[in-house]
Parts: C-alpha cells; sequence; structure tokens
C-alpha cells in the first residue's frame, strides 16, 4: 500500500481503486480502517477512489501524541496527502464520523475543496442533530422488526443517562442497517478488528470542534456538497441531513428509502447513481411529480450540450440505454442547439422505482420538458423511448415542437409474442425488471394507442432501420401513412441508426429542420 508522511510525521496509508478523478475518501468509527468501505458500492467504476487509512487505524501508523487522533487535528493529514497526490483542489467523500472531517476540512481550506460528498455524515462539526423525540420517531421505523423493542430498550438506558451507546451497541446496531441479514451481521462482526478503540474518545475530546466557527465558514463554501442520509437511519435523520444541508450555499440532499448508516452496503445501485451523477460534472437531474401519487416523485439524470440561449431539443434513449447513447449525436447538434439528452426512469442515472411501462415513460418525457420549461421543444427518440414520445405528442400535442421517430414499435400485437427472457448476468446499467414490464405491452398493447397515432398534430419524422431490424418494418411504413403529414426515410443500419450511420441520422433529422 502507498504511504506518505503527514505534518508531524506519522507515516500514513492509503489504497487506490479505478481510474480518472481521484475521489478521497475519510472513513468513520471514528477509528474503524477503510476496509468497511469496499468498494462503495462501485464506485471506483468511474472514479479513481483513494481509500485513507486514518492515524492509528490500518495500515498507517500510530502518532507519538495520541492527542492528534482529534478530529480537527486530522484536517492536517487530509491536506498533507492532497499535497503528496499534487492536486490543487480535493474531491472529498465523508462516511459517518469522517463528515466531520471533511466538513473541517472545507472549512479551514474552502479554496483547495472541489467537493464534498458527506455519506450518513456526522455533525457534531456544525453543531446539530436529533432531538430525542425525532430520534424516537425514527427508531419507530423499525417497529415491525423482531430487534426492535430489544433494541429501544437499550437506547432508553442511554437516554436515561444510565448507559453509554458504547455498552448497548449490540442491542442497537441492527438499527445502522437497512436490512439486518447476514450481510450486515458479517459487517458488524468484522467492525471490532477494523477499529482503534483509542480513536473515538480522542476523536472528540474537547476542542475539537467550534460550531459556529465552522458554520460561518461553511457558509462562505462555494464547492458542490451532496449530503446523502439513509431514510432509517438515526445518525443523521433525513432531518438532520436537511438541516446541514441548508447550512451549506450549494449543497443537495437525498435521502435513500430503506438505507440506514450503510447504503452502500442496503442498496448498491441506488447508492451509486446518486454519488455518480452528483460527481460527474456533465449531469444535473430534475425532479417530477406526474402521473404519481401526491409525495411521491422520480428523478431523473441528464445530460447537457450546447449554449443556453440555443433552441432545445431532447433527445430521448431506448430501452436499455441511457443518454450516454447520444454522446456522438448530441456532440454536432450542439453546433446549433441546446440539447438535452435524459435517463428514463429505470435507466442509467435516474431513479430505479418499478412499476415500468409506457405511459411511465411517456409521464417522464411530459415531466422533463414541464419541469425544465421546454415547452414546444423537439424531440428525437429512439425505440421504446419513440413510442413514448408518440403516446405524449397524442395527449399533450401542444407540449412537442416536431417529432423524430426512430425505429420504434407501432404499438401493434406482436406475432409471435416475445416468451420470458433470462436476466444476464453481472451488474446492469438500467434496471432488468422493466424488459418483462415492456415485453407484455408489446405482445398486447393498448389498441387505443395505435388508433390514436391517426389524430397526431405534431409534425413527424420516421426513421426505419431497414431489413436487418428486428422491428416491423411494414407496419412502420404503413404507420407513416396513418400519421397525418409524416415523413418516412428507410435506411439498411438496422435498429440502431444513430450509431450504425450518424453522418445519415443528422442529414435526415436536418432536412427534417432539427439541426
Amino acid at each position: 500500500m502507498p504511504t506518505f508522511t503527514s505534518h508531524d510525521g506519522t507515516v500514513l496509508s492509503y489504497r487506490v481503486t479505478g481510474a480518472g478523478e481521484p475521489l478521497i475518501c475519510l472513513p468513520g468509527g471514528p477509528g474503524r480502517d477503510s476496509t468497511y468501505l469496499g468498494d462503495l458500492g462501485g464506485l471506483p467504476a468511474y472514479r479513481q477512489v483513494v481509500l485513507l487509512d486514518p492515524r492509528g487505524t490500518g495500515a498507517s501508523a500510530a502518532p507519538a501524541d495520541p492527542a492528534t487522533y482529534r478530529c480537527d487535528r486530522q484536517v492536517a493529514d487530509v491536506e498533507a496527502l492532497r499535497v503528496h497526490l499534487g492536486l490543487d483542489r480535493v474531491d472529498l467523500l465523508g462516511h459517518s464520523a469522517g463528515g466531520n472531517l471533511a466538513l473541517l476540512y472545507a472549512a479551514r481550506h474552502p479554496d483547495r475543496t472541489g467537493s464534498l460528498t458527506l455519506i450518513t455524515p456526522g455533525t457534531r462539526a456544525v453543531g446539530i442533530g436529533p432531538d430525542e423525540a425525532e430520534w424516537r420517531a425514527a427508531l419507530a421505523l423499525r417497529e415491525d422488526e423482531p430487534w426492535y423493542e430489544t433494541g429501544r430498550a437499550a437506547f432508553e438506558e442511554v437516554w436515561a443517562g444510565r448507559r453509554e451507546r458504547s455498552e448497548v451497541w449490540d442491542a442497537v446496531k441492527p438499527f445502522a442497517h437497512g436490512r439486518w441479514d447476514a450481510a450486515a451481521q458479517r459487517h458488524e462482526a468484522a467492525a471490532a478488528a477494523e477499529t482503534n478503540p483509542d480513536v473515538a474518545p480522542a476523536y472528540y475530546a474537547d476542542g475539537a470542534f467550534d460550531p459556529p466557527a465552522t458554520r460561518a465558514a461553511l457558509a462562505r463554501l462555494d464547492a458542490p456538497v451532496l449530503v446523502l442520509a439513509g431514510g432509517y437511519d438515526f445518525g443523521p435523520t433525513p432531518g438532520v441531513a436537511a438541516e446541514l444541508a441548508a447550512l451549506l450555499p450549494h449543497a443537495e440532499l437525498a435521502v435513500q428509502p430503506g438505507a440506514g448508516q450503510y447504503p452502500w452496503h442496503d442498496d448498491p445501485g441506488a447508492f451509486l447513481r446518486t454519488v455518480v451523477a452528483f460527481l460527474d460534472p456533465g449531469v444535473a437531474s430534475v425532479r417530477h411529480t406526474i402521473g404519481l401519487e401526491e409525495g411521491h416523485g422520480v428523478t431523473l439524470a441528464y445530460r447537457v450540450h450546447g449554449e443556453r440561449s440555443a433552441p432545445p431539443v431532447v433527445l430521448v434513449h431506448g430501452r436499455g440505454g441511457d443518454s450516454r447513447d447520444w454522446d456522438e449525436i448530441a456532440a454536432h447538434l450542439a453546433a446549433t442547439r441546446r440539447v438535452y439528452a435524459l435517463d428514463l426512469r429505470g435507466h442509467g442515472l435516474s431513479d430505479w422505482p418499478g412499476g415500468y411501462g409506457f405511459e411511465a415513460f411517456r409521464d417522464d418525457i411530459h415531466g422533463f420538458i414541464t419541469e425544465l420549461g421546454l415547452t414546444g421543444t423537439d424531440v428525437v427518440a429512439h425505440s421504446m423511448g419513440g413510442a413514448a414520445a408518440a403516446l405524449l405528442a397524442q395527449e399533450a400535442p401542444g407540449l412537442i415542437g416536431r417529432l423524430v421517430l426512430e425505429d420504434i414499435p407501432p404499438l401493434l400485437p406482436l406475432d409471435p409474442p416475445r416468451g420470458a427472457v433470462e436476466r444476464p448476468e453481472g451488474p446492469l446499467t438500467f434496471d432488468w425488471s422493466l424488459v418483462p414490464a415492456i415485453n407484455a405491452q408489446l405482445n398486447a398493447p393498448d389498441p387505443y394507442w395505435h388508433r390514436r397515432f391517426a389524430t397526431l398534430t405534431t409534425p413527424t419524422l420516421l426513421l426505419a432501420g431497414g431489413p436487418t431490424s428486428h422491428v416491423d418494418q411494414t407496419a412502420l411504413v404503413a404507420l407513416a401513412d396513418v400519421i397525418p403529414g409524416a415523413r418516412l426515410v428507410t435506411f439498411d443500419t438496422g435498429h440502431l441508426i444513430h450509431s450504425a450511420d450518424p453522418a445519415g441520422f443528422l442529414a435526415a433529422i436536418g432536412e427534417f429542420g432539427i439541426g
């Protein structure tokens, strides 16, 4: 493992995984080495992850002066690591107690802080925390669990001042996890070997924190901040996490449902999508509620290209794709257009909420256009996304200016119907459950959908992939006759026209007025 020497001569160790821009990760505990962070849900696939073993933990040496375990004094270790790595600015990820250290670093070195990713962070550095009522409410969320009563009774001892939390941890530790399953139990069983018990008392020793000064410094922080809370977490509760986010001028709050203190264990996919979307400067997000029950919403990630003042165009991917599918097309269109490429729900970095169908994807496009104020925009949409865009044009004809439908399913019953499909092994960039859901609708679509193509008033260009496409090309030719005024251009590329023949694709939509 690589090492560096901190300000007082203590030799500290760190691990590096992945490639790209470094992300320095500060573990919690306090006093736990970075082993428990694992791969943070797969984060090294997107960033170079630098996992620091704080002084006295893991492969790092214990300091000559134990007083340097104090949180504020470890800020100098983070700064020494920045210098060692040759970075002008650092992106920091702090988990739990490590969140306090990340906040103190940003307060002391705002010009050297690129971003903060605070995962279920400690909040003592800024002097906030749940009151007893809020804490009880957080614990009550788990009242149906078989271990709840034992854990609650142990917390009562802590609240009454008769016991320290560390003395009852065995009873209360299930509360720290979204699921108290075998993986969570293994995680807790490993904690003792990964933790230096000498650190915690010194970490929180008197003088470690000056909340008013830290809050004042953070109020001037220009760096973007993500505060990610677990929906079940009791420290910080989502309410306390929201208070923390409110103290930071460029912070966003995300609450991961069903997660506790370790959200990358509870749902790695949800964790990764949230963190990667925040860390990628090319990704933005918007939340809409169209078609959803009150109090619910779907967050959609998207990428933007081109000048803000240019006329907009929205690009919609097909099933199993995401906004990156359009990178080459978007780069060309950005010369004259403001290009918005979105991830539909269940795809890429957007929410994966379940409950998929053409109507849901239609609502995503509707909500995206509405929330971003893009009424009248041109829409270019592929395959499943194109069918969803067509349904939107049927329902809200004034919302879309011009519509390009690339090799879309004509929404007629498939003959023969599609059968069951096995999920491929390994991680996917989309929610596999949408595949059987869409196949069922392709096999037996609502007859109303196809009939309404004859009512379309939106200027429409149909692009057909030709004989090697799996889409019924005869039905697409017929569909062009059904849609009033529709144009049809046939390629010999197969289903993925925009990637197989980008020049031809751009020429076709350019002649249609999108270029």
